[in-house]
């Protein structure tokens, strides 16, 4: 029988679940529901990552080194990967260069 109840093509019948006869056994994957809030977590965690980073960290430095060294990545590329490069900026995949969404 299929995972919607109705048999597929050469199962045999099968009754529904509601017209079995009830057994005494209980049911052997019970439904619980559970929620559970993260935000207290996620507040930790961004507290630890900021407490890593030391009082010295400078995110705008870091954005520059970032970019920095994306150019130079992409720099000095054959006219094939040149090409490849291209192809991949213009689908959206890699963000073209120069162009920065962040503020320095």
């Amino acid at each position: 029988m299929s995972s919607h109840g109705r048999a597929l093509p050469g199962e045999p019948d099968e009754p529904a679940a509601e017209s079995r006869p009830a057994t005494d056994r209980p049911d052997p994957f019970p439904r619980v529901d559970l929620d559970v809030d993260l935000s207290s977590h996620e507040l930790l965690r961004r507290a630890q990552v900021l407490d890593a980073l030391g009082p010295d960290w400078d995110p705008a430095a870091a954005l520059r080194g970032e970019e920095a060294a994306y150019e130079l990545l992409y720099s000095g590329l054959s006219a094939e990967q040149q090409r490849v490069y291209d192809q991949l900026v213009s689908a959206g995949v890699l963000p073209r260069r120069g162009v920065s969404d962040a503020a320095a």
